[in-house]
């Protein structure tokens, strides 16, 4: 193996997480059951989701910007634990299809802190750094930090239960 044409994961990875005021079961729920209700940076709407919560289960968005453009994403998810982690990929389609363009794969965490809230953690794993390097150019940060605000907020609005 030659070491030099290795790539470590940190120059791989792209990652932020948000502390948001609610149980981690909240977060979670409020994840995968209004997901087109948060998702995108501010301006972008998202029309259309489907999401099979198993492994090889599909996962696919349709995201809007303003001016009407929009942005499809298809993958699967490869690993679903209700309240805790969710894993998904581009790199195959519902099937377990292999995809040629595949672009990271994304693992999302739901962490109880002590105060009753959740450090909700994004982390995004590429194939190689030039995928990183693009993926941050497009701008996870801001992107993935707005959505994550965005849900933060949704969660901040949600009827409490008795």
């Amino acid at each position: 193996m030659n070491l030099a044409a290795t790539t470590s994961l940190a120059t791989r990875e792209l990652s932020l997480s948000r502390l948001i005021p609610a149980p981690p079961a909240v977060v979670y729920h409020a994840w995968v059951t209004r997901f087109t209700h948060w998702w995108g940076p501010h301006g972008m709407t998202t029309p259309a989701c489907e999401m099979d919560l198993r492994p090889g289960g599909v996962f696919r968005t349709i995201m809007r910007a303003p001016d009407g453009g929009e942005f499809h994403t298809k993958g699967v998810f490869l690993e679903v634990i209700p309240g805790k982690r969710i894993v998904f990929t581009d790199a195959f389609a519902p099937g377990w299809e292999p995809d040629a363009d595949i672009f990271f794969t994304a693992i999302i965490t739901f962490d109880a802190v002590p105060d009753g809230g959740t450090c909700c953690t994004a982390r995004a794993l590429h194939w190689n750094k030039d995928a990183r390097d693009k993926h941050e150019r497009l701008g996870f940060h801001q992107g993935w930090g707005e959505s994550l605000d965005r849900l933060a907020d949704l969660i901040a609005h949600l009827p409490s239960t008795p």
